[in-house]
C-alpha cells in the first residue's frame, strides 16, 4: 500500500548531520498519524553520504533512496526525488540541511486539507551574515517585478505539494529549473506559511555563492522577457543620447556661432557609450541563447544510478 505522504531530501556531502536528519525524520514518523515515506536523493557526494543513506535504507523500508550517477545541482536532484515518489495525497520538500523544519508538515497537512494544493514556507527571520538577508530581500523582490507569474516573496523550496501538482511539474520538461518558480507557475490553489529559518544543523553550505548566482539567473531569465526589453529600451535611449549631442553641437556651431573642437575626451565617452551598450546587449541574449542551447540537446535531466526501494537495492 503506497503512503499518502512523501517527503523529498536531496543530499550533496552531509554525512555530518545525516544522523541527526534521520533522528528528526524517524521522530516524525513515530509521532505522525500519516503514512509517510522519505525519499532521499544522493546528489554525486563526494562524503559517506551514499554509504549512510544505503545503510538505513536497506534496514528501514520506510526509507527510498536514489544515487544519481554524478553531481547534477539541487534543483535537478529534487526534480529525481519528485520522480519517484509514491505519496497518493501530496510530497514535502525539505533541504537535508534541516533549516526546512521536518515538523512542520502538520501544520502544513492541516492547510493542504482544507483545500490548499501548494503549501509554501515563507522565510520570517533568517540565521544568516547580514549581507546574505540583504541580497536575498531585495533579489526577490527584484525577481517579483520583473517576472511574468506571481512568485511568493521570501519562498524556497521547502513546500507541500498535492499529488496533482507534482504529477503536473513532472511533466514540465524544462533543463534550467527553478522549482520555486514552476510551483508557481502551474497554479492551483496556493497559500504560505511563516516560519523562523535556523541554521544549519551541522557542518558548512554546499551552496556556493556561484551557484546561489546561477539559480537567481533562472528565476529572471526563464520567468521574464523584461531584460530582452530592456536591450531595446537601452538601445532607444543610447540614440537619444547620440542625437542630442549631435543636436548640441550643431546649436553651437550654427546658432550661437562657437567653434566646435572635436576632442579626445567626447570620442572616448562615445566610444565607451555604444561598446558597452552592445556588451551588455549580447550578454542578455547570451542568457536566453544558453538555455534554449542546453534545452534544445533533449538530454535527461538526471542520471539515476541504482535506487534502494522496500530494502532492497534495484540498479
Amino acid at each position: 500500500m503506497n503512503p499518502q505522504i512523501s517527503i523529498v531530501v536531496p543530499l550533496f556531502n552531509e554525512q555530518e548531520s545525516f544522523h541527526l536528519l534521520l533522528e528528526r525524520l524517524n521522530d516524525l514518523m513515530k509521532n505522525s498519524s500519516l503514512t509517510i515515506e522519505i525519499v532521499m536523493v544522493d546528489d554525486g557526494s563526494k562524503d559517506s553520504t551514499a554509504q549512510l543513506m544505503q545503510l538505513n535504507a536497506i534496514q528501514d523500508e520506510r526509507y527510498h533512496c536514489i544515487f544519481l550517477s554524478r553531481n547534477f545541482g539541487h534543483q535537478l536532484a529534487l526534480t529525481a526525488g519528485l520522480s519517484v515518489v509514491r505519496g497518493t495525497e501530496a510530497v514535502l520538500c525539505i533541504d537535508g540541511d534541516l533549516q526546512d523544519p521536518p515538523e512542520l508538515l502538520d501544520e502544513f497537512y492541516k492547510l493542504y486539507k482544507q483545500g490548499y494544493e501548494v503549501v509554501y514556507a515563507v522565510r520570517k527571520n533568517r540565521k544568516e551574515s547580514w549581507l546574505l538577508k540583504l541580497m536575498f530581500h531585495y533579489y526577490y523582490r527584484i525577481q517579483r517585478k520583473m517576472s511574468d507569474i506571481d512568485v511568493p516573496l521570501d519562498s524556497g523550496d521547502f513546500a507541500l505539494l498535492s499529488r496533482r501538482v507534482v504529477d503536473t511539474m513532472n511533466q514540465l520538461p524544462e533543463e534550467s529549473r527553478y522549482l520555486r518558480g514552476l510551483r508557481s507557475w502551474v497554479g492551483f490553489k496556493q497559500i504560505g506559511y511563516e516560519y523562523d529559518r535556523p541554521e544549519r544543523a551541522a557542518g558548512e553550505t554546499k551552496y556556493p555563492i556561484s551557484k546561489r548566482i546561477k539559480i537567481a539567473l533562472n528565476g529572471i531569465f526563464n520567468f521574464s522577457e523584461i531584460p530582452v526589453k530592456f536591450i531595446t529600451n537601452m538601445g532607444i535611449a543610447t540614440i537619444l543620447i547620440a542625437l542630442s549631442y549631435f543636436i548640441y553641437t550643431l546649436l553651437k556651431r550654427f546658432v550661437f556661432h562657437i567653434p566646435v573642437v572635436e576632442g579626445f575626451t567626447g570620442l572616448l565617452f562615445t566610444i565607451i557609450l555604444f561598446s558597452g551598450v552592445q556588451l551588455v546587449s549580447l550578454g542578455i541574449i547570451g542568457e536566453y541563447v544558453l538555455r534554449i542551447f542546453f534545452q534544445v540537446k533533449g538530454r535527461p535531466l538526471f542520471i539515476i544510478k541504482n535506487r534502494i526501494v522496500d530494502g532492497k537495492l534495484v540498479e
